[in-house]
């Protein structure tokens, strides 16, 4: 029985990245932050104990070195890290420097502490995963605007670029996904694709690459991202 833990896992793409494994047979652990009832504990309720629920504020260094500790033993096929946020559309010069320093800590630095923190779960042919977007693509980068989200983007990339260098002999399948512009919290009513049709293209891509070590920044069709 595989394994997957799924950071940030209550609502959105985390709770149908949640959903879509386990209705593929994978044994599910998923985060929530807080203690509030969310949609993971619905479908945890509902899986025969193949999804189980996990607490975790990804910002809080103390919080993830106890997962890590309940986790101990544990065998991770596959660690996925998709939390994110974003606090509106400023041009840079307006966004205060509180809310670019939380932008940069939720997008950047915790995922890369998450994934620094729990590689040594991960298989030996294993696949870390972090969800990105398009708009952290310098490439793509024409129409400007949501510059601090895309910044956090970036920088996100970039510090899994330099993961890979350090941890090259580890083996492991690295992951960049972008799940393309989603109907969710974050994404906007308008976006043009549904949770059902961008996740289980992501969790397609996940897998077409699994036993490939190196990085790979791809979208949910499979297609490269330039970086």
């Amino acid at each position: 029985m595989s394994t997957a833990l799924v950071v940030g896992a209550s609502r959105g793409l985390g709770l149908g990245l949640a959903a879509t494994y386990a209705r593929r047979g994978w044994d599910v652990i998923g985060t929530v932050r807080g203690a509030g009832h969310t949609g993971l504990h619905d479908l945890a309720a509902a899986s025969g104990g193949r999804v189980t629920v996990e607490s975790l504020d990804m910002t809080e260094q103390d919080q993830l070195a106890a997962l890590r500790d309940r986790l101990a033993g544990r065998r991770l096929d596959l660690l996925f890290v998709n939390a994110a946020i974003t606090l509106g559309n400023l041009p840079i010069g307006e966004v205060p420097t509180e809310m670019f320093v939380e932008v940069m800590v939720t997008n950047a630095l915790s995922p890369l502490r998450v994934v620094e923190s729990l590689r040594t779960l991960v298989a030996p042919a294993g696949t870390i995963g972090v969800m990105s977007s398009r708009q952290g693509s310098l490439a793509l980068n024409v129409n400007g605007g949501h510059e601090l989200y895309r910044a956090s983007k970036s920088a996100l990339n970039q510090l899994m670029r330099s993961y890979a260098v350090r941890h090259a002999d580890a083996g492991h399948t690295l992951l960049l996904v972008c799940p393309g512009h989603v109907r969710t919290e974050l994404g906007g009513a308008d976006a043009p694709l549904t949770i059902e049709e961008s996740i289980p293209g992501v969790v397609d891509t996940i897998e077409r690459h699994r036993g490939e070590p190196g990085l790979k920044f791809v979208n949910y069709q499979d297609e490269t991202v330039p970086w």
